[in-house]
């Protein structure tokens, strides 16, 4: 599928970014772009990488014209660029709208405009009954992607994918739990009892391929994935480390946080399709008139549930151990190399 094809990865830098380009830079795809307002990221990828399939565009999915710039002669794009960190988007609401929504805006606008083929698009479990800013950005964006879906061209797809817990993401509450091991420092747990969904990076990458292959234009893919406890998290990592009796603070939840996060709402979960290893939510792709749409039937949600990190499948500690065990670095912290890589 990517053979001599152009790939544009926006927010390239970050922790997806990296993962794509392992997972691809050294099979027949012709050029892969990232696309980011970060140089020091840039320049540290280009170093690391060495290869000439890769190409650096800085610019910001906020700026049209910069977005356009890099799109020229693009196939395919994952767009991950995001502001993603709860608490900083309480503070700071209107940089979340600049970038998830207004940015995905500008991201799929130029896209249309340079005759791009596919565009999946990276979200989260946040955006599912939002009540934060990060996540009613994120619920945003899905409504610009769901509209603009309406309107593509003649052989263009965009779809979206939504993820919970990337584990060892940038920002990731993993790599801090090790150093603050390391380190000697007291954990700091928001809440026990809170649940998270939890996915590796090649879970992340999987779910955009299976939507870039499966997707239509206003899908939503989602991934089944285990849901484990804060509590049941630090016990794994306190049993890896060696280190079961280390102290804990529980220091309250933050800014914008839940109990639980859920995937699919009650609404999606009635007309999702089970595709084995992923829910595909398909767009309500009804017009404005709805006076000539018959009803089959009532919608009776009443037993239907939403899909959530409560009611997925929990993981106790050792299930969670051999999850941790699938991150590199954590497999090198248990053979005893106490270090947690940079940029993770």
């Amino acid at each position: 599928m990517f053979f001599n094809k152009t790939l544009l990865i926006t927010g390239g830098t970050g922790s997806f970014g990296n993962a794509v380009l392992k997972r691809f830079l050294d099979t027949d795809i012709k050029e892969i772009r990232i696309f980011s307002r970060d140089e020091k990221k840039q320049d540290d990828m280009r170093k690391k990488y060495n290869s000439s399939k890769l190409k650096f565009y800085i610019g910001d999915v906020r700026d049209y014209q910069s977005v356009s710039n890099a799109m020229r002669g693009v196939d395919y794009i994952f767009h991950a660029a995001a502001l993603k960190q709860v608490p900083s988007c309480e503070f700071y609401p209107l940089e979340a709208v600049k970038t998830n929504v207004i940015g995905t805006e500008n991201v799929l606008e130029a896209a249309m405009n340079h005759g791009v083929q596919k565009v999946v698009c990276l979200s989260t479990d946040k955006a599912v009954y939002p009540i934060n800013a990060m996540g009613i950005s994120k619920a945003m964006m899905e409504k610009v992607i769901v509209a603009k879906s309406r309107n593509v061209p003649e052989g263009m797809t965009i779809c979206t994918t939504r993820y919970g817990n990337v584990m060892a993401s940038r920002g990731s509450v993993i790599p801090l739990f090790c150093r603050q091991i390391i380190e000697g420092t007291a954990l700091t747990v928001t809440d026990p009892n809170m649940t998270r969904f939890m996915m590796t990076l090649d879970d992340a990458v999987d779910l955009v391929l299976h939507a870039f292959e499966n997707g239509s234009n206003g899908d939503i893919f989602v991934q089944k994935a285990p849901g484990a406890t804060i509590e049941v998290l630090t016990k794994a990592i306190f049993n890896l480390m060696g280190k079961p009796e280390h102290k804990v603070n529980v220091i309250g939840t933050r800014h914008g946080e839940k109990l639980y996060e859920a995937l699919c709402s009650r609404e999606e979960m009635f007309v999702a399709q089970d595709q084995g290893d992923y829910y595909r939510i398909p767009a309500d792709n009804r017009d404005l008139n709805y006076a000539q749409y018959i009803e089959e039937g009532e919608q009776d949600l009443s037993k239907i549930e939403d899909y959530n990190s409560h009611n997925t499948q929990g993981l106790d500690v050792a299930g969670m151990e051999a999850l941790l065990l699938k991150l590199d670095f954590m497999r090198e912290i248990k053979s005893g190399n106490l270090v947690v890589p940079e940029g993770v």
